[in-house]
């Protein structure tokens, strides 16, 4: 029997970093930087007949008080880059930004070449607070205030942060038992399985097509619906079809941890990963999606031809296989097929159709997590009807995998709490500045590349996608409005050092348990991970300097 874990489970290191988080709010000063609204918030401004364009007016502004683009910043607490924004013409010659900030500015403006009057401090925030939508940090605007840390005294202070983050995250939360609870209804029609496994049997008669085509369906179904966990079964399906073609199960698992790992780290569309980060970094959700894709799609040719130079090789050299002195005679003999009847085939072009519309939902129409839900919800309702599964079983399956997920929603909300207490204790802003300065100077290049290396370890530590994201994303926005660096940027750093890192991480339970039905010891897997994980990160290090480079949003 082998031996209980002796590395933290992923809750009590998430509850130390809780404690560690409070710590913090004596060590640290409080400090805050002053926040603008993002310069297309708001609703389009539709201008007046006759109207003079906010660009028109700052350029009268600027030459009447004679100001610089530096001075025009600083008199309404905004980056410079913002009223670089406001002064530019639109490609299409016609005034994009939101109303608030055409018409609210404007008016400001107005006001001042009129009268001489600046804009006071009371008007900058009621135009500020008035502003709907998303809100970005001044960079250098960092500034120490009055401190206010959690007390000991109080021993229920973690205790009820923990409901205040469970509630914070309510959304995320039961947006993760729908999906749960759908995947799970529609694995028990055999849909995905029948898919897979027929895929698996025409690709398998040698191992470039069994490779590629394999690893490439996992790859899109972790990119695009977060799978991960409901790969486990075919893990011996793999291995034993891999040693059946004279392979090892080294080539039968790494199809599958090569397309989990790219899927995740490179996702166009992961609802777990993406959709999450970009709502914590206040991003339209599935933006920048191309160039995922194209990422997703030059990891998996570096991932596909790293196990195939692996496999090619073995089956020249059997010796040099790294699990040769496995014994692996016994428990890895072929399933019975799992046909693709008309009903999975329904089921199967009702998930496409779901994920087809789910996208054009929220780049189109601005869905966001509940319309999210009720598609999937009534992608749950669908199913069984065309798989013509009994609604009592149905049932049944949707429970079983919103229970599933139970561990992962609570993390989620755990890892809130840490928010919520930096937040509270007013330090949150003090780390992003903290960080931030330690990466000044050395070019935003450095510091996407920075953020991808903060990324990879946290990922040792909390290597739930959604819980890392509720712990890090609130603190690397932010740092990316600080050091120059459009917020796409640094969820893509997110991603991939929270992706890239699920098939070497020992606190991923999935991971080992895949491992360990593989019968391929960690050390093993780690020999032949390291170099592709090499690979894949020096072209995410290219990715996000380019990323820096085209302004990537």
């Amino acid at each position: 029997m082998s031996k209980p874990s002796k590395f933290p489970h992923t809750l009590l290191l998430i509850l130390g970093l809780v404690v560690l988080a409070q710590i913090l709010t004596f060590l640290l000063p409080a400090g805050d930087y002053v926040e603008e609204p993002r310069p297309d918030s708001g609703s389009a401004f539709a201008e007046e007949e006759g109207a003079t364009p906010l660009r028109e007016r700052l350029a009268q502004t600027r030459k009447t008080r004679s100001l610089s683009t530096a001075q025009i910043a600083e008199l309404f607490q905004v980056a410079e880059l913002t009223v670089a924004k406001w002064e530019a013409v639109p490609d299409d010659g016609e005034t994009i930004r939101g109303t608030h900030i055409e018409a609210n500015v404007g008016a400001l403006l107005d006001t001042w070449v009129e009268t001489g009057n600046a804009p006071t401090q009371e008007t900058l925030d009621a135009w500020k607070s008035a502003v709907p939508g998303r809100t970005q940090i001044v960079p250098g605007s960092y500034h120490t205030i009055d401190s206010n840390p959690l007390h000991w005294t109080d021993a229920f202070t973690v205790f009820m942060s923990i409901p205040a983050g469970l509630m914070a995250a309510g959304k995320i939360i039961f947006f993760v038992f729908i999906i749960g609870g759908v995947i799970s209804v529609m694995r028990a029609t055999g849909a995905f399985d029948a898919l897979i496994g027929a895929s698996i049997q025409e690709f398998g008669r040698s191992p470039s097509p069994l490779v590629i085509g394999t690893t490439s369906l996992f790859a899109f179904g972790s990119g695009l619906i977060g799978m991960a966990e409901e790969y486990v079964p075919f893990i011996p399906l793999l291995v034993t079809m891999s040693l059946a073609m004279g392979l090892d199960a080294m080539v039968g698992i790494s199809i599958v941890f090569v397309g989990y790992a790219v899927g995740y780290g490179c996702a166009p569309y992961n609802p777990f990963t993406v959709i999450v980060a970009q709502e914590i970094a206040g991003l339209p959700p599935t933006s920048g999606g191309a160039v995922r894709w194209l990422l997703l799609l030059s990891c998996l040719v570096a991932g596909v031809h790293h196990v195939l130079r692996y496999a090619k090789r073995i089956q020249a050299d059997p010796s040099r296989s790294l699990v040769s002195d496995i014994d692996y005679s016994q428990g890895f003999e072929l399933p019975e097929d799992v046909p693709l009847t008309q009903g999975r085939s329904l089921v199967l072009g009702a998930f496409a159709a779901t994920v087809v519309v789910f996208v054009y939902g929220v780049s189109e129409w601005g869905w966001y997590f509940d319309e999210l839900a009720a598609i999937f919800l009534g992608l749950g309702v669908l199913t069984p009807i065309l798989a013509r599964m009994c609604p009592n079983e149905a049932a049944k399956h949707f429970c079983r995998g919103a229970a599933e997920l139970t561990t992962t929603a609570l993390l989620i909300g755990f890892a809130r709490t840490i928010q919520i207490v930096l937040d509270d204790g007013q330090v949150t802003d003090t780390v992003v500045n903290g960080i931030a300065s330690s990466l000044q100077g050395l070019g935003a290049e450095v510091g996407a590349v920075g953020m991808l290396l903060v990324q990879t370890l946290c990922n040792f530590f909390i290597p739930s996608g959604s819980g890392q994201a509720y712990v890090t994303m609130p603190i690397m926005a932010p740092l990316a409005d600080e050091l120059g660096i459009e917020r796409q940027v640094a969820v893509l750093a997110y991603q991939m050092g929270d992706g890239f890192t699920n098939v070497i991480t020992p606190t991923n339970a999935a991971f080992m348990g895949m491992l360990a039905m593989a019968r391929v010891p960690y050390e093993r897997w780690l020999r032949f991970a390291i170099p592709l994980m090499l690979k894949l990160y020096a072209i995410a290090a290219i990715a996000l300097v380019a990323a820096v480079w085209m302004g990537y949003s």
